[in-house]
Formats: structure tokens, C-alpha cells, sequence
């Protein structure tokens, strides 16, 4: 049986001071996802969807295909690291969500993505 416990994703976040705006609550973050197959078979990432939520309670969701233009495939014990980023209007957020995989019989499932934090740095103690 090939279910989300198959996969592993971690996640990691940057702030970037650089590309960000303050005084305009415009605050990006760098985050980068590893993605590790655990499971027995070959698997694809089809889609994503992402909840950012950030400290004002504004919601903000993102479903699309694939990850950065790609869509994965992971042999097992394969993994899969990249970087994005993520806008919000605050210090502090947080990002959560699944990626949507099929298997090489054909059927899809999601992997969950814990919650992470998104935070300038001395903001969280």
C-alpha cells in the first residue's frame, strides 16, 4: 500500500531582508522542502497546495502543479530538494499543506506538509 506515510518532507525558512519591504508589510521568506520517498514504489509529484497564514489571521492558499516548473519523480529511498518563496504581510507566519503524488499503478494520494513557522529572525524566542 502506497499512502502519505510513505513520504517524508521537511521543511526549512529563511528570512530574506534583501527582497523585502517593511515599511510596506511586505516580508519574503525563503523556504526550502526536501521531499523523500520512503515508500517501496516509484512515485510523482503532481500537485501542490499551500496555506500561508500570517500574524494579522490573513489566509492565503495556493494550489498548482507541480513544484518550481517540475513535477518529480522519485525511485524509493529517492529524494528531492528545491527552494521557493513565500510572501506575507507580517514578521511572523506560517506555511502548511500536501503535495498530490501518483504511483506507477496509477493511484494518487497526499502527503501532508506540516506546519513551519516564517519568522524574522528575533521575532520568536
Amino acid at each position: 500500500m502506497n499512502d502519505h506515510s510513505t513520504i517524508n518532507i521537511t521543511a526549512t525558512a529563511s528570512f530574506v531582508e534583501k527582497e523585502s519591504d517593511i515599511q510596506k508589510n511586505r516580508y519574503i521568506f525563503a523556504y526550502t522542502i526536501t521531499i523523500t520517498n520512503k515508500g517501496k514504489r516509484v512515485v510523482q509529484l503532481l500537485q501542490r497546495h499551500w496555506v500561508l497564514t500570517d500574524a494579522n489571521g490573513k489566509v492565503q492558499e495556493v494550489h498548482g502543479e507541480g513544484v518550481i516548473g517540475l513535477k518529480p519523480t522519485l525511485q524509493p529511498e529517492e529524494s528531492f530538494r528545491y527552494t521557493s518563496s513565500a510572501l506575507i504581510e507580517s514578521a511572523v507566519g506560517t506555511m502548511q499543506g500536501y503535495y498530490t503524488f501518483v504511483d506507477h499503478e496509477g493511484q494518487t494520494f497526499d502527503a501532508p506538509i506540516d506546519r513551519f513557522t516564517l519568522s524574522i529572525p528575533r521575532t520568536l524566542h
